[in-house]
């Protein structure tokens, strides 16, 4: 039956031309902005997984600059420790000389002076952005290092800290804890002499009888050959009425426990703070004794250091030992971290290019496929015209019956 009022051709094609249309209009959508899922409306859940992995991209962009800045303030610091290392490999070398009694001592003083004021330049120039790690200012410091995602969402960042090193040389205040002891060649707060092989012995005696000479913190250290024992004072020792003899008692045991070949420590109750040192082996040894406040910075008893005498040149011989030890633990817990800081600073670079891929792969556009579907809609746009206007031509025949 044939109809002017009802085109039912007309329809199917108007209805296939907005199909395709409408495939036209999606592909073009791809093209111009290179995705497949541009908002939610084209795949809600993917949509919204893809936004959430952005946001994701976005705090690891934040982190990394984090990292960054944290790399770089530890750089500044393992530097300067290194730097203080150095010269106080130096200072070691001009005190050695000055052991020597046909020596000019006070010149040789005055270039111990200049490193010494050197150093102290290195640590309180040793800042970035206002942080530094080396002066004793702070005792820590937290690098965000990462956003963790758990599988219910919940997000939480977490960081790397970095454990300030104290190379600040202030504070240290004269306590002359070191008694009288024999064979020694320096006494006060360090302690020097040589154990000779095959029997030789010496002694260090612990005194606080001038007053209230030790309070909580206060640490003293004993140097024998390359290994180190040290003894810190608690406040239950301050309150006791022999806090000498407990210290000794504390230094004697932890220098026993380095079980050194030969070396015998002995402690006799009978003489209140002394300890006696024997030494049995076949080689000579070289002890130094060192009492350190609690107050002092980490290089603070290189104010003391004063080689323009031998008894200050023998002490300072124990000191320096001591200080280039603690230059060089500063320097490798620096470039420890310095390292893990590097490694999370890769990774985390690493992560967001593959949290960039995976975006990529579940929202962006086919662009090989969309070509050829492009030109494809466009031959069926094309088609889906001519077939509309013959439809629209067929009530046009109907004429014919009336003539």
């Amino acid at each position: 039956m044939s109809s002017i009022l009802t085109n039912n051709g007309a329809m199917v094609a108007l209805q296939t031309l907005k199909s395709i249309n409408k495939g036209l209009s999606g592909v073009q959508s791809e093209i111009s902005t290179g995705k497949r899922i541009s908002s939610a409306k084209d795949n809600s859940a993917v949509w919204a997984i893809s936004k959430v992995m952005e946001s994701d991209v976005k705090g690891f962009k934040a982190i990394s600059d984090s990292l960054s800045l944290g790399e770089s303030t530890v750089a500044v610091a393992r530097n300067a420790s290194e730097t203080v290392t150095d010269l106080l490999t130096q200072m070691k070398g001009k005190i050695v000389a000055a052991q020597e009694d046909n020596v000019d001592r006070a010149k040789i003083n005055d270039d111990v002076t200049a490193l010494k004021n050197q150093i102290n330049s290195v640590v309180s120039a040793a800042q970035f952005n206002g942080l530094n790690l080396v002066d004793g200012s702070v005792a820590s410091a937290s690098v965000l290092a990462s956003l963790d995602r758990d599988g219910s969402g919940n997000v939480t960042a977490s960081s790397i800290t970095v454990a300030a090193q104290d190379l600040s040389t202030g504070g240290y205040t004269a306590n002359d804890v070191f008694g009288s002891s024999t064979g020694t060649s320096a006494a006060g707060d360090t302690v020097a002499f040589t154990l000779d092989a095959g029997g030789g012995t010496s002694d260090i005696v612990i005194d606080d009888t001038a007053g209230a000479a030790f309070a909580a913190g206060d640490r003293v250290t004993v140097r024998i050959g390359d290994q180190e024992a040290s003894y810190t004072v608690s406040a239950d020792d301050v309150a006791a009425t022999t806090t000498s003899d407990l210290v000794a008692v504390g230094l004697k045991n932890a220098i026993d426990d380095l079980g050194i070949s030969g070396l015998t420590v002995d402690y006799d109750s009978g003489s209140p703070g002394r300890l006696d040192f024997t030494n049995a082996g076949t080689v000579d040894i070289a002890v130094g004794a060192q009492f350190v406040n609690a107050g002092s910075g980490g290089l603070g008893v290189m104010a003391g250091i004063d080689v323009s005498t031998g008894g200050g040149a023998a002490s300072a011989l124990a000191a320096i030992e001591t200080l280039i030890d603690t230059s060089i633990s500063a320097a490798s817990a620096l470039g420890s971290v310095e390292s893990r800081i590097s490694i999370q600073a890769d990774f985390i670079g690493n992560l967001t290019d593959s949290l960039k891929s995976g975006i990529g792969a579940m929202v962006d556009a086919n662009m090989e496929e969309a070509s050829a579907r492009l030109q494809a809609l466009q031959v069926q746009q094309q088609l889906g015209v001519q077939s509309l206007s013959i439809a629209n031509q067929a009530p046009q025949t109907v004429l014919s019956l009336f003539r």
